[in-house]
């Protein structure tokens, strides 16, 4: 018996939706974005920390604020960024948040029809606020030397290219709860309907997950970012780091994964809004709950 045109759809869809909440698929995208995250983390480190590119009114740029203060070089770019790529559609896929999404501008290439993978509250869930409060209060001192090189357009450029990095990566975590849902559904049901955020964290967390990631991304950036020039007399390494590998790991413990959490318990709090089984609740102070007993990276 031949399955109808209708049916071959069907089965289609179910597949993708299969392979795209697969928790090996997952893991292997959030592994190629260690890599980007890294390596970009590698390029900013070339120059030096550059204070006037974060200050408004610092550089003249042909931008402002409705309170009429002028951005500063990093929200100028990244905003100029933001417009040509959402013309472009980039802001359309699942996987993709604006930093400043309110100002997204019209389409130039006609909208994709994407497999509905996550649920409708998943376009409520954006922390990129918290990710560039983190990137310029917290990573940035680490990678990048103090002083003025003057190489400010270099420097806002591997900004913004890190910053969109990090906030794949941490809004990627609405995938990895979505598909840890589908697997519990009844335990995760209930805590949504009780609007436990703290127990759906619990639930959320893998320790020995997290652990192994950690040492990845260490070892990673131990390969990735060693000084081949800065080598002993018998040609071995001399543990010269473009990025020292502490960084990485401190990044990811104590803020990509935290940041990543906190995206994944305010989805889930809403994952029921539109079936009628949850009160909306906001998701809000988890993070701010474990970083207290968190240090800086």
């Amino acid at each position: 018996m031949h399955s109808s045109p209708a049916q071959v759809h069907d089965q289609a869809a179910e597949a993708d939706l299969s392979s795209a909440l697969s928790l090996a698929n997952i893991r292997q995208t959030l592994i190629r974005l260690e890599d980007t995250i890294i390596f970009s983390l590698i390029e900013r480190a070339q120059f030096a920390r550059n204070e006037p590119v974060y200050q408004p009114d610092a550089i003249p740029v042909p931008g402002f604020r409705p309170d009429g203060c002028r951005y500063s070089l990093l929200e100028y770019l990244l905003r100029e960024m933001e417009q040509v790529h959402g013309k472009i559609r980039r802001y359309t896929s699942p996987d993709e948040y604006a930093f400043f999404p309110e100002d997204l501008p019209p389409l130039v290439l006609p909208p994709i029809t994407y497999e509905q993978v996550l649920a409708p509250c998943s376009t409520a869930v954006n922390i990129n606020g918290l990710i560039m409060d983190m990137y310029l209060q917290h990573l940035l001192p680490e990678i990048a030397a103090p002083g003025d090189d003057h190489n400010y357009g270099s420097c806002a450029m591997n900004d913004v290219t890190t910053l969109q990095a990090l906030s794949k990566r941490i809004h990627y975590g609405m995938f990895v709860a979505e598909a840890k849902f589908r697997k519990q559904a009844g335990e995760y049901t209930e805590l949504i309907r009780r609007q436990d955020g703290g127990a759906i964290l619990d639930l959320l967390t893998d320790r020995a997950v997290e652990l192994k990631v950690i040492e990845r991304v260490r070892l990673k950036a131990a390969t990735f970012g060693q000084d081949l020039s800065a080598s002993n007399g018998d040609g071995s390494a001399g543990g010269s780091y473009k990025v020292r590998p502490e960084v990485v790991a401190q990044l990811y413990e104590q803020w990509v994964m935290p940041l990543t959490k906190e995206v994944e318990v305010q989805y889930l709090l809403r994952r029921l809004d539109d079936e009628g089984g949850s009160s909306g609740g906001s998701g809000g102070g988890h993070l701010q709950q474990q970083q207290q007993h968190a240090a800086a990276p």
